[in-house]
């Protein structure tokens, strides 16, 4: 399904053909995110990615940057994660030309000038209010913040306000310089294409990509000896919880069966927690629970946003979900439909070209090694009853469960909620 290529210059290639789609993807990701920075320049990361949209020599404004791939109704975004950045350009298959050119003098040629730095300040930090007015997203972010603190993957993706104003275009190059280089690049085309030429055309588009030693990040470090709340008082008209545990790596054998353990729990509308706490009790619109792994650390985690009242009724509930797990083996029948689920899911997930050059360039880029949709189909049907227990009975513990809320909850004491998180 794909051809993996190394030059000598040490970037990978990525090449997916899907002769029948009428589309072609291009996707740069670079292994560098909010845990490659320092303090004083956390943020960065995120300020870089935006100021590769506001010109270069051959595309000299944002608007010309942006109306290239506009005027024939082409695709185009970009997000910086913790460990990761990426660009992508998605166009009709008689486009793919525009868009190779296109993404290659963007990531090779940005000017970032002062003049555009010192404006963009401006809608990076609207985009952090924006997140702070967002309960939903905001306490995603508290949630690493009480599970990894003052360490870089306890920090915002987006920065803080102060950092932010004091960006320049010195430390903007010195950060792109030092943290964008061939050896932590990969570039994947997927689509409708012809595999050698698109080769020969990447190697000619990405001959001037910088080759030296890429940053490296600190490993994350995880301390905790019980049950850890973080409260975030805000007046709101719902209560917002992410209640949840610490997991594994993406390398852990395990990290199959945290997964359906996530499905299980939270996954989908036949879950158990959405059966529990929406369809009979109706304490909430949205609950679901999800696992995230990362290259040092993971969690599994339950959100909710709950009537004010029912806050701790919602948290009593999901926690014993969490103990049944532990107490009950798993059916059979229940741990088949999450194994159906989830390949169901990824198997939808990549019909498109986009989603399949995600596919490959993420496990290429964070896991060193790639597996086929089918060799991950088999590691899903691996995980047995047993496998589940073992992992709830190691994960659901009070020295790993955690809780971060958001709501106008000040006459709730800390103590109050550490109470009701008996695991």
């Amino acid at each position: 399904m794909y051809q993996l290529n190394k030059f000598e210059n040490g970037l990978r290639l990525i090449t997916v053909p899907m002769q029948h789609s009428n589309s072609v993807t291009v996707l740069i990701l670079v292994g560098t995110g909010s845990k490659y920075e320092k303090k004083d320049v956390n943020g960065i990361s995120h300020f870089l990615e935006h100021m590769f949209f506001k010109g270069t020599k051959k595309r000299p404004t944002a608007l010309k940057i942006a109306e290239t791939l506009d005027m024939v109704g082409g695709e185009y975004n970009a997000f910086t994660s913790k460990e990761i950045t990426g660009f992508w350009a998605k166009v009709d298959k008689k486009h793919s030309d525009v868009a190779l050119d296109w993404i290659a003098d963007m990531f090779l040629e940005s000017k970032f000038e002062e003049n555009e730095i010192q404006k963009e300040k401006g809608v990076v930090i609207e985009e952090l209010n924006m997140y702070l007015d967002t309960p939903t997203a905001y306490v995603s972010e508290l949630w690493e913040k009480l599970l990894y603190g003052d360490q870089p993957a306890g920090w915002r993706i987006v920065g803080e306000k102060e950092n932010i104003t004091d960006f320049n275009r010195q430390k903007i190059l010195d950060y792109y310089h030092s943290h964008y280089s061939s050896g932590n690049t990969i570039i994947c085309v997927a689509g409708n294409i012809n595999e050698g030429e698109t080769k020969s055309k990447i190697e000619s588009l990405f001959q001037k990509i910088e080759k030296r030693s890429p940053g490296s990040k600190v490993k994350v470090i995880e301390q905790q000896n019980k049950p850890e709340v973080l409260v975030y008082e805000k007046k709101t008209d719902q209560t917002h919880l992410c209640l949840g545990v610490r997991t594994y790596d993406l390398f852990h054998p395990q990290r199959y069966a945290v997964s359906l353990l996530a499905t299980i729990l939270g996954g989908n509308m036949s879950s158990r927690l959405f059966t529990e706490v929406r369809e009979k009790r109706g304490l909430a619109y949205y609950v679901h629970t999800s696992a995230d792994a990362s290259s040092d650390a993971g969690f599994l985690v339950t959100q909710a946003g709950v009537d004010n009242n029912n806050f701790e009724k919602a948290v009593e509930v999901i926690v014993k979900e969490y103990n049944k797990l532990k107490a009950e083996k798993l059916d059979e029948k229940e741990l088949q439909k999450a194994k159906d689920y989830k390949k169901g899911t990824m198997s939808l997930s990549l019909d498109s070209s986009d989603s399949l050059a995600s596919f490959f360039s993420m496990q290429e880029l964070i896991e060193g090694k790639i597996l086929s949709p089918e060799q991950k189909f088999e590691l899903i049907d691996r995980v047995t009853v047993e496998d589940i227990q073992n992992v709830a009975n190691d994960i659901f513990v009070p020295s790993k469960l955690n809780l971060a809320v958001i709501g106008p909850i000040e006459e709730v004491k800390k103590s109050k909620l550490e109470d009701l998180l008996k695991i």
